[in-house]
């Protein structure tokens, strides 16, 4: 019971008059009066009905009262129970709200309208910690940003000033964040790599940094399940001398055994630098020995068809030197000074052309950067002349004879340069492409070497010498791949081999045939995965033809067309096609994605199309590893030359697994060569 004391000084104002004296002291005179009120039952019925008319009712349900007598509470987003205490109240039911897991997909009070891609979606403005934080490492990873970019105070306000519960890291966390990033991805492609139905191609190379360590690229290549060409940089890892071959076939098996993938292992592209014989040899004759390798091993060293290209051209330019000599001198000249470039510049502009094509510098050691240059060169001609005519200290221009050579050379090595760019890409499959491509050159070479051009026609010898060391016997893996190339298949190696041996063609091609067959019996032999011997789906069974010839392959020169134009009007008054088997099923037309064209076939052709996934992945150059080199560059910058090498690896190989590196051969080609004219273009 509570007793209600009345006092003068808890006396409304509205009860006293003030200027009734006699009323006032009546009251002065008042004894305090207890009064018992009873509220017990009141109050209770207050406090429930206010429990009762909470907003947290609007996000719970009542449930039946238990048998112990306590009220409970269900959530009607996430269904979690909560009992009732008389102490808390409802408490406990509001903190919930705060935290439930499901708060960002039903509260549309917490929900904000967003644009994206052109429609509108629903967002959450719930802030979740961990989400940012994988955002802030994936942003380091894609934009090559320092660790401290996190300390940043400018970078704070900002995170600040978006919301203002963000916890600010350390770049030490952010390191850590990064690492534990690159974990996971790593632990998903494992699992990729060992989901796939067919084998995995590798690609290696070596790379000194800007302190002069040395680091060592491994890159996969494969065919995925829907029939997509795929690369994946392994490792990058830091390499230690020697670099000798019994300390690469340590290394790689290392890393081959990390990824689980020893048994998987089809072939391996390598340079011609003399320790990666050496370091094949081993690691072939280790995974032979094992029982790990197609053929025993008979077509597990590629060798990088840009790389020996690289070389058979190098000595072609050589009767050239001193043409060439005096053009990168003259690029070098212009290049020295923006007064220089500015005449240049007028000189240009004075004989009407366009100043925008651009003036190529070189990298000595690439010829296809040696190609552009030349090509530059050849369109500002007439500028050189007038520079030299308008600066005395100009004294390396060209004379006629010599650019008449440089002409001639740039229109002989036009096929070459076409088939290096077709070598060095690594988004569609080049093993399909490397016979023609090479038969092609080849020819060339030996029409020049019967040439009435005396000059040309020693340039080819040199060359055709240096192409003899490597090329004499085509690769046995990469002549086959054409065979599965429909527009060509084992008719055109043999009109190839026709125009290349004339009468003694029939033992390149008889061997070529032999081994196709027992490589062939392998697969049949072979029980199949059972994403390959699955039941046929309705959409498979449809007609493809028209998917195929949508996804046209433009990847082939016109060179190469015209090859194969001749190839189908001689096989139509040749040979008489016959399904004798799945190796001679006929072609379907001029343009067209392979991988496309199997995806379609390959319930039909089951064996075929587990070979043709395992030898269309084979990468013909080390392109996909040198790319990997200029990420690398850009990573351990001068800035950052002190990073730790586990730290390197995961900052390039996250990068490559989560945005991949676009434009690889684009990318390549422009770092081959500097424009000396852009930043003036720009202005």
């Amino acid at each position: 019971m509570k007793r209600a004391k009345l006092d003068k000084t808890h006396t409304p104002s509205s009860l006293v008059a003030p200027q009734d004296a006699e009323l006032e002291e009546e009251i002065d005179d008042i004894d305090v009066v207890e009064v018992d009120v009873k509220i017990e039952g009141e109050e209770a019925n207050t406090k429930c009905e206010r429990e009762r008319w909470s907003e947290v009712w609007n996000y719970f349900k009542r449930l039946p009262i238990g048998s112990d007598g306590r009220e409970r509470a269900e959530c009607m987003r996430c269904s979690k129970r909560y009992i009732s205490e008389t102490k808390t109240g409802t408490g406990s039911l509001k903190n919930h709200i705060k935290k439930c897991p499901r708060r960002d997909k039903n509260d549309i009070a917490q929900m904000l309208f967003s644009k994206s891609g052109g429609g509108m979606s629903i967002k959450s403005m719930v802030f979740k910690s961990e989400t940012f934080r994988e955002l802030v490492s994936q942003a380091i990873i894609k934009h090559n940003l320092p660790f401290m970019f996190v300390e940043y105070e400018g970078i704070r306000d900002i995170f600040q000033y978006l919301n203002e519960h963000v916890i600010t890291i350390s770049r030490n966390t952010a390191k850590s964040d990064v690492t534990n990033l690159f974990k996971r991805e790593k632990v998903r492609l494992k699992t990729l790599l060992e989901s796939l139905p067919g084998r995995v191609s590798l690609t290696s190379d070596l790379w000194t940094s800007i302190n002069t360590d040395g680091f060592l690229c491994v890159t996969c290549h494969f065919i995925d399940t829907e029939w997509k060409l795929q690369k994946r940089i392994l490792n990058f890892q830091h390499m230690p001398p020697p670099h000798n071959g019994v300390c690469l076939t340590e290394k790689i098996s290392s890393l081959l055994s990390d990824w689980g993938i020893e048994k998987k292992l089809f072939t391996i592209t390598l340079d011609n630098a003399s320790s990666n014989d050496t370091f094949v040899n081993l690691l072939k004759g280790q995974l032979s020995n094992e029982g790990a390798l197609r053929s025993n091993g008979d077509y597990f060293h590629i060798r990088c068809c840009a790389h020996v290209l690289n070389l058979v051209v190098q000595d072609g330019l050589k009767a050239i030197d001193e043409g060439i000599v005096k053009v990168r001198e003259s690029v070098k000249y212009i290049k020295g000074s923006q007064a220089r470039k500015q005449k240049f510049i007028d000189c240009v502009k004075y004989v009407n052309l366009n100043p925008k094509k651009g003036l190529r510098q070189d990298v000595p050691t690439r010829w296809n950067a040696t190609y552009l240059m030349i090509e530059s060169a050849i369109f500002y001609r007439r500028a050189f002349f007038r520079l030299a005519l308008s600066d005395s200290n100009y004294l390396d221009c060209p004379s006629n004879d010599e650019w008449s050579k440089l002409e001639r050379i740039f229109r002989f090595l036009e096929v070459f340069y076409e088939v290096t760019c077709i070598f060095s890409g690594s988004k569609y499959s080049t093993a399909n492409l490397y016979f023609p491509s090479v038969s092609m050159v080849e020819r060339t070479l030996k029409e020049e070497m019967e040439s009435s051009d005396k000059f040309k026609k020693n340039m080819a010898f040199k060359m055709y010498e240096k192409f003899s060391k490597y090329w004499s016997e085509y690769s046995m893996i990469l002549a086959m791949a054409v065979v599965l190339d429909p527009r060509y298949k084992l008719q055109y190696v043999e009109f190839t081999y026709k125009k290349l041996y004339g009468s003694n063609f029939a033992v390149h091609i008889d061997r070529l045939r032999e081994k196709l067959h027992d490589l062939f019996s392998e697969y049949i032999t072979e029980p199949l995965m059972s994403s390959r011997t699955s039941t046929v789906p309705a959409a498979a069974t449809r007609d493809t033809s028209k998917a195929v010839h949508e996804n046209k392959d433009t990847v082939l020169t016109k060179s190469m067309r015209d090859m194969l134009k001749e190839f189908k009007a001689y096989e139509s008054t040749e040979f008489v096609l016959s399904q004798k088997s799945q190796l001679e099923i006929s072609d379907i037309g001029e343009d067209l994605d392979v991988l496309s064209f199997w995806k379609a076939h390959q319930y039909r052709y089951p064996e075929l199309a587990s070979m043709a996934r395992d030898i269309l992945s084979i990468p013909v150059s080390t392109v996909a590893s040198e790319s990997a080199f200029s990420n690398g560059g850009r990573v351990l910058d001068q800035y950052r030359s002190s990073l730790n090498h586990d730290i390197v690896e995961a900052l390039i190989c996250s990068k490559d697994w989560l945005f991949g590196i676009k434009g690889d051969e684009e990318l390549c080609l422009q770092e081959l060569t500097d424009d000396i004219m852009e930043e003036e273009n720009k202005k």
